[in-house]
């Protein structure tokens, strides 16, 4: 009987994450995820230096590798949203932009900031969802040993907040809107 698809979709965004890319894309991780039941992975490698997969023959953007994962892999595309809606797990650089995106679609993540984005800024976004339960957040370093022992079934639904709040109090701040003119 063939495996069930599944997939996992490693997902820079429209920033340049080499050492995320170059993390996952490698024997020892795929083997990871071999044995962990998934038949697929999926990198959107942005602006990589490296364009195409060391897993893959050199020009090759999709093969099988040995052991039955299918490895792909791709630059930039229009949207992301059918990759991580057909996504079991997202390894994701911890961007608020593609993280919120695969929560929001009711799929595991595993977020590994970039540290050399704005004061490492990503890290505290990674850590906030991780305390709340609702991903698991990695470094470079700890990423092989997250995707192998993590119990993303485990995780918390994410609940988006509701924005009306902010949108009211930025509204009376301008002086428009219902709220303008209540003190």
């Amino acid at each position: 009987m063939a495996d069930q698809e599944r997939r996992v979709f490693l997902t820079v965004g429209t920033t340049r994450f080499d050492a995320l890319v170059e993390a996952v894309d490698r024997a020892a991780v795929a083997a990871v995820l071999r044995r962990r039941g998934y038949t697929h992975l999926t990198m959107q490698i942005g602006a990589a230096a490296f364009q195409g997969s060391r897993l893959l023959p050199a020009g090759a953007m999709r093969g099988a590798l040995p052991d039955g994962l299918v490895v792909e892999w791709f630059d930039y595309s229009p949207s992301l949203a059918a990759h991580v809606a057909g996504a079991a797990l997202v390894v994701s650089h911890a961007g608020a932009g593609s993280v919120f995106e695969a929560l929001v679609a009711g799929v595991p993540v595993v977020a590994v900031p970039n540290p050399q984005l704005m004061d490492d800024h990503q890290a505290e976004l990674a850590r906030k969802l991780e305390g709340a339960g609702v991903l698991v957040a990695a470094t470079l370093g700890t990423l092989e040993h997250v995707l192998a022992t993590a119990d993303f079934q485990g995780l918390e639904s994410y609940v988006p907040g509701d924005p009306g709040g902010m949108v009211a109090a930025v509204d009376w701040l301008m002086g428009v809107g219902s709220a303008a003119g209540k003190k």
